[in-house]
């Protein structure tokens, strides 16, 4: 999927989660609920995410120079990792200190029905966002399921946006349940555990992406189906008949570095050899068009080490 398609999802979160902040924090002064202001704070962090997630596709694009010569792609895993960090640190820890002082000073809430109405709106604004990341992300993730595709996507901000978006749908379920019990049992205490549930479920989506987007950054290969395509792709039968070594790496989510030694017929022609990897190369380009960059060292196979 290109960058644009990505960005899509991610305006479409943009735009939701900054009107739900502001709502989420009137709501929050006017009810003194304490899972209200852990939810603007959510939204509020979630709105910085998706700014930083266009600031790295936006510097991925810069072309390749000197210092970087296999280019900046990468730049959209690190601003990712970035927003695993802002999750977690803006998020989940104040939601969590929060939720720990709530318990231990209760506060009456005022208007908790204002709460219950902002909360609502919310989550309608959530569930749009939410439905635009699973429909861009559906291309890309074929017929595995959503939790295969989080794991081993190789796009980082479909998955950011998607386990944001079903986080924040909890937690104003979390939200909306706390503030209910609160009005059911005249107990504010309830408020702060919903605050404290919140802050934890925040920690845990935050540690999956910091997890994963780290993974992405040091660098992951292609995908097993990927592979096959590859190997399958650069052996010909006529002129290479085996691939001795095979090594791959993502540079950015749409850029594919492959590095391969071959095994060529014995007695070729220098000539012949030069088109037979030449050859090798538009076929795995033609299956695996990711492929842009591909370094492949021809020899010969030998059984026993030379």
């Amino acid at each position: 999927m290109s960058a644009s398609g990505g960005k899509k999802a991610i305006f479409a979160a943009l735009s939701a989660n900054a009107g739900i902040a502001v709502a989420k924090f009137v709501g929050a002064l006017i009810t003194g609920s304490g899972s209200m202001l852990a939810e603007a704070v959510h939204s509020l962090a979630d709105t910085g995410n998706q700014g930083l997630l266009l600031i790295g596709q936006k510097r991925a694009e810069q072309e390749a120079d000197e210092l970087h010569p296999f280019g900046y792609g990468r730049n959209r895993y690190f601003y990712s990792f970035v927003v695993a960090l802002v999750l977690f640190t803006l998020g989940s820890m104040y939601a969590i200190y929060e939720g720990i002082h709530k318990i231990q000073h209760p506060e009456e809430l005022t208007s908790p029905i204002v709460a219950v109405v902002i909360l609502a709106i919310a989550a309608g604004l959530e569930g749009y966002s939410f439905a635009t990341a699973m429909k861009e992300s559906a291309a890309l993730r074929g017929g595995v399921g959503w939790w295969r595709f989080i794991r081993n996507s190789r796009n980082p901000e479909l998955p950011v946006v998607l386990l944001e978006d079903s986080g924040a749908l909890i937690g104003l379920l979390i939200a909306l349940v706390a503030v209910v019990l609160t009005m059911l049992t005249d107990n504010p205490v309830w408020d702060g555990i919903g605050t404290l549930g919140i802050g934890i479920l925040l920690g845990v989506i935050a540690v999956v992406l910091i997890v994963e987007m780290k993974s992405l950054l040091i660098g992951e290969g292609a995908t097993p189906e990927q592979i096959r395509a590859i190997r399958e792709n650069l052996v010909d039968g006529a002129h290479i008949d085996r691939v001795i070594h095979l090594r791959t790496e993502y540079l950015g989510p749409e850029e594919l570095l492959i590095a391969a030694k071959v095994a060529i017929v014995p007695g070729l022609e220098i000539g012949d050899i030069a088109t037979a990897i030449d050859a090798a190369e538009e076929r795995v380009r033609t299956a695996v068009p990711i492929a842009r960059l591909m370094y492949i060292e021809p020899d010969l196979y030998r059984t026993q080490p030379a």
